[in-house]
This record gives C-alpha cells, structure tokens and sequence, in this order.
C-alpha cells in the first residue's frame, strides 16, 4: 500500500481546480480525499453561481446524475444479502410485463419495429450490468410521453412496451436509466417499501447522509449548486426544469440511475461506507463478501474497464490514474468519485456542468492524477 503525501495532495488539487477555473469549466467544486478512514483533504473552491458571493461548501448540494447509479446497486445488493432477491431472477418474476419480450428498434419514421421476440429473459444482474437492452436507445427515449416520464411505473411500463435494444447479456451498452428503474420497481417489490423510504432506512440514516434525497426540501433547494453553462466562451447559468433533479424527470418519479441530490460530505460518508468494506459509522450496511459483488469485474466494456455492479472497474495496469481494481463512476453533470481498495483510498469529486461531464470527463480524470501524482515515492 502506497501512502500520499498530503502537502504534495493539496498543491495538485488547487492546481486542477484552478484550471477548472481559467478554463470555465465550473462556478465552484468540492474535493474529498480519505486515505486508511481518515480524511486527509477536503476543500471547496468558487461559488454556487455566476455573479455571486455564495461560496460553495461542504453542504452545497450538487445533482448526482448517474452517480446514483452505486447507490441503487448497494440497495439491490442489500436485499440479495437477506435473500429477498438474487442476481439471477428474472425480471418478469416480479413484473409479468417483461415476459416473452421482443427486440424493436425505431425507424427513420419513428415507429417502432419488431425483430422479434429474444431467447434470454433478462434478470437482475443485466440490469445492474448495462447488459439488458433495456433503455439504451435515445429515439426509444424521446418517445417517452410526460405520463412516461412522471412516475416510476409510468417508466417501467413504457420500456416493456419499448421492447428490447438486443438479446439480454449478449453485449453491455450503458442504460442510462431504463434498467434502473426496471431494478427500483423490483427493489419495491420484493422489500415492501417504496425506493426512497427504503434508502433512508438502510443507507442514508445508518450513512448519516442526512442531505441525499430524490425530493429536495425548500431549504434543501435552496443550497442546490446552479448549473454551470458556457456560452461563446463566456460562464453563464444553464436553466434546469423546475421541480426535477435530471433533466426532465419529475423528483416524485424516483430515478434509480440519476435522481438524486446530494453533499461532498455526505457521498464522502457512502465512499468510506464502501472502503470500509460495507461497514458504516452506525451499523454494517453489508458484509464485505457481498459488497464484492459490487466491484467484481463482469462484463469488459473498453481495454481498461469492466461493469461491477452500476460500476466501473478498472482491469488494466495501462490505466493512467488508478490502479487495477479501483471501482467508481461518474455523472453527466461531472460528478465523479473512486475507491481504491489497495491503497485504502476513498476520492469525491463534485461538480454540476454541461460541459465537460459524463464518464471520462477532463475534470475527473485530472482529479484522479491529482491523487495519483500525490502518493509518495517506494
């Protein structure tokens, strides 16, 4: 295990932040670093919008996006631990819809076309792998109607409807959030209680993650960063729907893969829950052998990764950055975070941008040689 050295960690994070900075890339950002459970950096730079003196802190609240996706994955797994659920059932075991389904795809005109019916039945661990063909298609996605849209099984009915983008498990194509709200309906059923009652109970409280929610507070969206934007060169606000965390989603509609709101301090208190192999502050969230089941390499989508469980892994020592074995993800507005079991390192990064977001942004990938640039020599 190799340890950072902390004067050298802190100089590389205000120079990346800087050039988020000179770059306009951000209005303001926040940084966590624990190394061995202890938070050896932590640090916030900018404010939460243009043209303001409010600065951004450990409590602001930034849109996750696709970093809910962990979050959902960690309640999938809870209920396998208490055999409510398996990886291995099938979708249709709990929503009849998803039997015999079809692959369609969506014409030049817009209609959806059937080319027929597949031979695998997608089952819990596609969703969670981006291995299903459910939601993968944008054309399929912008047919969605504002009932579609508006609630939970509003969304999961549409995509049985939708059919099937290819034979479940015969490739990994990211779901941005068709499977995942296929897997929170699921989560609902076979636990009895409704996805955020049930996060709050067994993540969120055991977490003291006391500011993530699907459906923020007055107060609560009061302290939500505003979306960064750049426009000819120059910062401006980007203007998000009312009432909706992405996008165009309502909050009520409880987006398993990208709904929540959430702190630097409290995804911090989750990162370490997963360093510390599932044990958090106030109780164990899982046993460490099932929270591997999180960060096992399944199915390699690029030279340098694999799905986990509604995370990437690294695979390949040619990664620049992290080690082989680190696991993590990202948001399209430019969150990202990383744990690194072999170094006992847990890393957040948060950010809310429509540039420069998603998997693999500049900002994240610069935060993850920051770290790496920071650990001494051997």
């Amino acid at each position: 295990m190799k340890q950072i050295d902390e004067t050298l960690l802190k100089s590389n994070i205000e120079k990346i932040a800087q050039y988020d900075f000179d770059n306009h890339k951000v209005f303001g950002s926040a940084y966590c670093v624990i190394q061995n459970d202890r938070v050896i950096y932590q640090n916030c730079f900018g404010n939460t919008s243009i043209n303001t003196s409010d600065p951004v802190n450990e409590n602001t609240l930034f849109r996750l996006a696709s970093m809910t996706k962990p979050i959902t994955a960690v309640a999938a797994l809870i209920l396998v631990e208490r055999g409510l659920l398996s990886l291995s059932d099938k979708v249709s075991d709990y929503l009849p819809q998803y039997k015999d389904l079809h692959i369609m795809r969506v014409s030049k005109e817009n209609e959806l076309i059937d080319e027929g019916s597949v031979h695998t039945e997608v089952t819990v661990h596609h969703l969670l792998t981006h291995t299903s063909g459910i939601g993968n298609s944008p054309e399929k996605a912008r047919q969605m109607t504002d009932v579609d849209r508006g609630s939970l099984d509003g969304s999961v009915n549409f995509y049985a409807k939708a059919g099937l983008d290819f034979e479940p498990g015969s490739q990994a194509q990211y779901s941005p959030t068709g499977a995942f709200d296929v897997l929170v309906k699921i989560i609902e059923l076979a636990s009895k209680t409704d996805f955020p009652t049930f996060l709050k109970q067994e993540i969120f409280e055991p977490c003291e993650m006391t500011d993530t929610t699907f459906e923020p507070t007055p107060e609560q969206w009061s302290r939500i960063v505003n979306m960064h934007n750049r426009v000819d060169g120059a910062n401006c606000v980007y203007k998000m729907w009312d009432g909706c965390i992405f996008e165009t989603i309502p909050c009520a509609h409880y987006l398993g893969g990208a709904g929540l709101s959430s702190t630097l301090a409290d995804y911090a208190r989750f990162a370490r829950m997963l360093l510390n192999e599932g044990q958090a502050d106030k109780k164990r969230i899982l046993k460490a052998e099932t929270l591997r089941l999180l960060h096992t390499p399944y199915v390699p989508f690029d030279k340098h990764h694999s799905w986990g469980l509604g995370v990437r892994v690294v695979t390949n020592e040619t990664y620049r950055g992290l080690p082989v074995g680190a696991f993590g993800w990202s948001g399209a507005y430019g969150s990202h975070f990383w744990i690194d079991p072999e170094n006992r390192v847990a890393a957040v990064f948060m950010k809310n941008s429509r540039i420069d977001g998603g998997a693999g942004n500049e900002s994240a990938r610069n935060f993850e040689k920051a770290v790496d640039n920071s650990f001494k020599e051997e």
